[in-house]
């Protein structure tokens, strides 16, 4: 990647990417180059309820007519580590609420700690998706509801 871009990654399990998350990437867009989602692996959450494999293809999917302004990576280390890798100098935060700040911020803290280069920057999330979270959206399609209206894919 060109130094020259603006590259930022968007950090999350996203288990499942929702239309929330699609909102913040797009809104990314309008200030980054290129924006890198990164499906990490939670290590303080257990077992995936939707497949990785599926989630990356739906995410891809999702942003076909970007081109090789959104690409999609997994992951499994620390996400400033991850930043240094790609030569990305942000990180994109989506937050809903002030808890989600408080959360968000200790990290950020800790990840320009660790990647002197990395700048975090923080999204309030668009007020039609701020109630949904994907552990509700797992909530909700576990007991067989429809969850199309919250995601950019079907499912």
């Amino acid at each position: 990647m060109s130094n020259k871009q603006k590259t930022a990654i968007f950090p999350g399990s996203f288990d499942p990417f929702t239309n929330g998350h699609k909102d913040i990437v797009l809104r990314s867009l309008k200030i980054f180059d290129v924006v890198i989602i990164a499906i990490g692996h939670n290590t303080s959450k257990h077992k995936r309820y939707f497949d990785i494999d599926l989630m990356v293809r739906k995410i891809e999917e999702s942003f076909i007519e970007y081109g090789d302004r959104v690409k999609v990576v997994v992951y499994n280390e620390l996400t400033a580590f991850l930043a240094d890798k790609l030569e990305a100098k942000f990180l994109i935060r989506g937050l809903r609420n002030t808890t989600d700040f408080e959360y968000e911020n200790s990290i950020s803290q800790v990840n320009a700690d660790i990647n002197k280069e990395l700048e975090t920057v923080f999204l309030i999330t668009s007020h039609e998706f701020a109630a949904i979270s994907s552990t509700i959206i797992r909530e909700i399609h576990r007991y067989g509801a429809d969850v199309s209206k919250y995601l950019p894919y079907e499912i």
